[in-house]
């Protein structure tokens, strides 16, 4: 029996038929899912961070700390909101919906688990599916990086617009091989809808190995490796975490593109942040590790991929993802900016490409000899997969030999240091120029990257319609202010 055709397995007719009230049900459902994961994820995060340090974490709020997201966020509520004199004020406000919108969207195309019965109605457990599912989520993931670009804009601030300009090339620059990662699986499924990657990895390969006829594994994280280890990079980097934060490096840019919201649009920039953990983590667990189908040894049983079972073990693939956001955050120093990108469009992206023709070729080959895909990817595949990462390594490695022995001397003592880049005074009549000639490396030569110290942020076409602003004014509260009178000194 077609695994497409089984009772536990919806397809793409089985949506769109939905009464209202149960369509009302899964959309409440997916919000509540996402907040919950949301409130969990960050307590998670702080629990795991500090017993990698070696300290104890959240503990006051609620049993063992287990509500100190919870109280954060009701603090952030409440919160004094402070807005930036020179903001556009429109912009500004609706930047964070922005970026927060695109996040909830994303995940209504993921699916959950088989059809189940909801007060006696048989529905799949997954709001909605298309022919171009996985293309909504790519889709919302782009939209996204509007609220950060406009955010950083709108703050009237120099480092909130260098924050959202990373970011925007961060997105521009990772998304594409993100997508192309997901070619792979596209190949190899035969559809771009969710649901169906879904049932294309359930039921292995049958696999025959001198004779020998065994069951084969049947997710793509293991029979397409490099087209999930780019999907994990990629991701990492897009949803800017450690060590790719790059648009909110405190060291660089304060807090980068949300420097200047405090209250509920920073609680708005935040929500979207981890939301946007979650989608990722989901889709991860969607495309390459089967979805919500039971690992094995789980999947013995036969009713692990029945009823509501597989909500379970899909959640425990998600809160495995969200780790390992989590370990490489705790474990892994924050890249330079000129190393992130050229990472990204030098090694990765490449990579995608040369993989890309490996698994057509693959692919041609099982239809040309009759082979099975899972015996192609086996035997030609993960060979491939190990020569590539081999050649990357290996590249890495000599990429980065000067860095590592200069390294490696100055650890030992060095007679040798290496000479800064040094900056001209600061003159006071006018800007800061940089030399025609100086010592170090200039930028294009891989210098390291800071920003620079007389850019001037386009204001607002709306502040000339309204009264001049200040020299000194800083922020406002956004209310109106009564006038200090004569006898009182004004705030310093």
């Amino acid at each position: 029996m077609s695994v497409l055709a089984a009772t536990d397995q919806p397809t793409l007719e089985d949506f769109g038929t939905d009464v209202w009230w149960i369509v009302v049900i899964k959309v409440v459902g997916v919000f509540g899912v996402l907040v919950v994961m949301t409130l969990f994820a960050i307590v998670f995060e702080r629990k795991v961070v500090a017993r990698m340090q070696q300290r104890s974490g959240p503990n006051r709020v609620g049993p063992r700390g287990y509500l100190q997201s919870l109280a954060d966020g009701l603090k952030l509520a409440f919160k004094e909101d402070v807005m930036p004199a020179m903001a556009d004020k429109p912009v500004y406000f609706i930047a964070p919906v922005v970026a927060t919108i695109p996040a909830f969207l994303a995940f209504s195309v993921i699916p959950l688990g088989p059809e189940v019965s909801i007060f006696g109605q048989q529905t799949p457990l997954q709001l909605i599916d298309a022919p171009i599912g996985v293309l909504i989520v790519l889709a919302c993931s782009a939209m996204g990086v509007y609220g950060i670009v406009l955010g950083g804009w709108a703050s009237g601030s120099t480092y909130p617009l260098l924050g959202g300009l990373r970011s925007a090339a961060q997105m521009v620059s990772y998304e594409i091989a993100m997508g192309l990662s997901i070619v792979a699986v596209f190949l190899y499924a035969g559809t771009m809808s969710t649901s169906e990657i879904v049932a294309a990895q359930a039921g292995g390969n049958e696999l025959d190995f001198f004779g020998l006829t065994f069951q084969g594994p049947s997710w793509y994280a293991v029979l397409l490796p490099v087209s999930f280890v780019i999907y994990v990079i990629a991701v990492v980097g897009e949803t800017n975490r450690a060590p790719f934060d790059l648009p909110e490096a405190e060291s660089e840019l304060v807090g980068g593109f949300h420097t200047e919201y405090s209250s509920l649009k920073f609680a708005l920039f935040f929500l979207a942040e981890y939301v946007n953990m979650v989608t990722v983590s989901a889709l991860a667990a969607t495309l390459f590790l089967g979805g919500w189908r039971a690992p094995w040894p789980i999947s013995v049983w036969d009713g692990a991929n029945t009823g509501w079972w597989p909500l379970l073990w899909f959640a425990g693939k998600v809160v495995a993802a969200l780790f390992v956001f989590i370990w490489l955050r705790g474990t892994l120093p924050r890249l330079r900016y000129d190393q992130f990108m050229r990472f990204g469009w030098k090694v990765l992206v490449p990579t995608a490409l040369v993989w890309i023709l490996a698994v057509a070729t693959m692919r041609t080959v099982s239809r040309e000899y009759d082979l099975s895909s899972g015996e192609v990817a086996l035997y030609v595949g993960v060979p491939i997969a190990a020569v590539v990462l081999g050649v990357l390594l290996v590249a890495s490695r000599r990429a980065n030999r000067d860095t590592r022995i200069a390294a490696l001397n100055a650890a030992a003592g060095s007679i040798n240091p290496t000479e800064p880049e040094v900056l001209p005074p600061v003159r006071t009549a006018g800007a800061r120029r940089r030399p025609a000639q100086r010592s170090g490396p200039a930028r294009a030569e891989g210098g390291f990257p800071i920003p620079p110290m007389d850019l001037v942020v386009p204001p607002s076409p709306r502040l000339g319609d309204g009264e001049p602003v200040a020299a000194g004014s800083v922020v406002s509260t956004g209310r109106r202010s009564r006038p200090t009178p004569a006898t009182e000194e004004p705030d310093a």
